[in-house]
C-alpha cells in the first residue's frame, strides 16, 4: 500500500512511501482489538488498598462487662466497629488489577489498529514535524489545510521533534508520542493517526525484529 508523504514545507517535493502489508495490511478483528483495549485500561488501575474488618483485628474477645446492671451495652468483645481500634464494617476488600494477555495477541492488536487507520484512509505520513520557530500559530495555519480531523495522534521516532512538541502543546486534540509508546487504545481513540518517516521505520522494525 502506497501513501502520499505530506510536509509542512510547501516547497517540498511530493513523494510516496510504501507501507509494509504485514503491519498495515492486516484485516482488523473487533474481538482482538476489544481484548487489547480492555487489557490496557485494566493495567492502569492501581491495587485497591484493603481495610481490616473485625475478623482481621487482634483485640481481646473477652466480655468486658456484666450482661446486666452495668449501665452499658452488652458488648461481647473489642473487635466491633463501634470501638476505636476495632474492625471496619463492610470495609474495602483487596482487589489486584493485574490482568495478563498473551504477547502474540498484543502484537496482533497493534497491527490491526494500524491497519484499521490505513484502510480507513485516516493514516497520514509526514516527512518531518519541524515547525518554524516552534510557533503554535504557524502550526495551526498548516493543520487547517492538511485535514487532520478533530483529534490526531502524532507518532515520531525515538523522541518527538522539539519544535512540534512546543507548538502543539496548546492545541486541543493533538497528542504526541514516541514510536516506543504506540498503543492500541490511543490509536483507536483519535480520528487521525500521523506517522513520521522515522516513526514508520521504527514501528515496522519493531515487528520485524
Amino acid at each position: 500500500m502506497k501513501v502520499k508523504v505530506q510536509s509542512f514545507d510547501a516547497k517540498a517535493k511530493p513523494s510516496d512511501v510504501e507501507l509494509n502489508d504485514e503491519v498495515f495490511g492486516v484485516e482488523p478483528r473487533a474481538d482482538i482489538l476489544h481484548r487489547v483495549v480492555t487489557w490496557q485500561l485494566e493495567k492502569r488501575r492501581a491495587t485497591a488498598r484493603p481495610t481490616r474488618e473485625r475478623a482481621d483485628v487482634a483485640r481481646t474477645g473477652k466480655k468486658f462487662g456484666k450482661q446486666k446492671g452495668g449501665g452499658t451495652a452488652r458488648h461481647g468483645n473489642r473487635r466491633g466497629p463501634t470501638f476505636i481500634g476495632g474492625g471496619k464494617a463492610h470495609g474495602a476488600r483487596l482487589r489486584d488489577f493485574n490482568p495478563s494477555l498473551n504477547k502474540k495477541v498484543r502484537v496482533m492488536g497493534l497491527k490491526m489498529a494500524l491497519s484499521a487507520k490505513a484502510q480507513a484512509g485516516t493514516l497520514i505520513v509526514m516527512d518531518s514535524l519541524s515547525v518554524a520557530e516552534g510557533k503554535t500559530k504557524s502550526l495551526v495555519a498548516s493543520l487547517a489545510t492538511m485535514g487532520w480531523g478533530k483529534t490526531a495522534l502524532v507518532i515520531d521516532g525515538t523522541s518527538v521533534e522539539q519544535s512540534f512538541r512546543h507548538a502543539s502543546g496548546n492545541i486541543h486534540g493533538v497528542n504526541v508520542l514516541p514510536a516506543i509508546g504506540a498503543n492500541v487504545y490511543d490509536i483507536l481513540k483519535h480520528d487521525t493517526l500521523v506517522l513520521t518517516r522515522a516513526g514508520l521505520e521504527q514501528l515496522e522494525a519493531r515487528f520485524n525484529g
